[in-house]
């Protein structure tokens, strides 16, 4: 079988095509016969390490972290049919065996059934993003631990950044859940994928006073931020914020640094909350699994065009140009086209 590999880290020109025996699944594991990858920014940097020609935990890593696929043979104790479609999660987390792959082994709870209705363009475009937008929304005072139909009625919610990845499932999630959906855009175009995504409105930052926006459509303030920008937006989220509400920050974008007005929190009682799906517990791990579940089963969850997320596809041996294209920040999904 193929498998893109690297054994240090540095530029996406270390990724190449090994072929290798199928793995067999041990006790626990299923093996997935992959037909798509997910790539996400967290696969290209930890590809990339701290710099070039660094040593990996592992004597040879494959990326990518997400995917979909069907189960074609299990190990002992493991429940999951074979012929089973799924989507995968954290597949290469603290292992070498990312999804990057024609087949892959891992631990059964990280292989989650797909819907018959849900394409394997969907199942691989969750994982990271959708477990980190459930988490985000799901970490306010009074809000569900689990998403779920009605469960955000009479929130108001703002998503910085509607086109990205994260945003977009945020959008559809918290739209499931029956919250005000607010989002920020930098452009017309990706405007038009935020509504199409189901924010109920719409601001262009550029062109447009975010805070006076926010606020006329939701005069007693938003209870919670889902952030992709704290340096640049900190000041703005301070002032849209309902008095106790919460920023859930999950990405650096614009810079590392961030600095709080402080009198105007303290007053607010407002709570910023950090969030990395990789080392949240294990419960907030599985919460977010049953939550995207439960939206796939309603057909709340989608992507390409015409719901926010448009898609490229890319062949198994251009795995590395797929990294680039995320970590040039293109508009979209970046799938690795395995098989199927």
């Amino acid at each position: 079988m193929r498998a893109v590999v690297h054994t240090e880290t540095g530029p996406s020109s270390v990724l190449h095509v090994v072929e290798r025996e199928v793995p067999e699944p041990g006790p626990g594991e299923v093996r997935v016969r992959v037909e798509r990858s997910g790539v996400n920014p967290t696969d290209w940097k930890s590809r990339e390490g701290n710099g070039p020609g660094q040593p990996l935990k592992f004597p040879q890593v494959v990326p990518n972290q997400d995917g979909a696929g069907v189960v074609d043979a299990v190990g002992p104790g493991a429940s999951l049919p074979v012929g089973a479609r799924v989507w995968l999660w954290q597949a290469a987390w603290q292992r070498p065996e990312g999804t990057a792959q024609d087949h892959v082994v891992l631990p059964e709870h990280l292989a989650v059934p797909l819907p018959e209705s849900a394409s394997a363009d969907l199942g691989a475009s969750l994982g990271i993003p959708a477990m980190t937008a459930h988490r985000a929304l799901t970490l306010a005072d009074g809000f569900p631990a689990v998403l779920s139909p009605g469960s955000l009625d009479g929130r108001a919610v703002l998503v910085a950044g509607g086109a990205g990845a994260v945003g977009n499932a945020a959008i559809q999630l918290a739209r499931w859940a029956g919250a005000h959906v607010i989002t920020t855009v930098s452009s017309p175009e990706k405007a038009e994928l935020a509504r199409a995504a189901g924010a109920h409105e719409v601001v262009d930052y550029k062109r447009q006073d975010v805070a006076a926006s926010v606020r006329a459509v939701a005069p007693d303030g938003v209870e919670l931020v889902v952030e992709v920008a704290p340096a640049a937006n900190a000041e703005i989220d301070g002032k849209v914020l309902a008095r106790g509400g919460t920023v859930a920050i999950y990405a650096n974008d614009g810079g590392d640094d961030v600095v709080l007005p402080v009198r105007t929190l303290l007053s607010s009682n407002s709570r910023w909350q950090f969030v990395l799906v990789y080392t949240i517990s294990e419960q907030a791990k599985l919460d977010a699994v049953a939550g995207i579940t439960a939206a796939l089963a309603d057909g709340a969850l989608d992507v390409g065009e015409a719901r926010g997320l448009p898609l490229h596809h890319v062949p198994l041996e251009q795995t590395g140009r797929a990294h680039d294209m995320v970590r040039d920040a293109v508009v979209g999904k970046v799938l690795v086209d395995v098989s199927g």
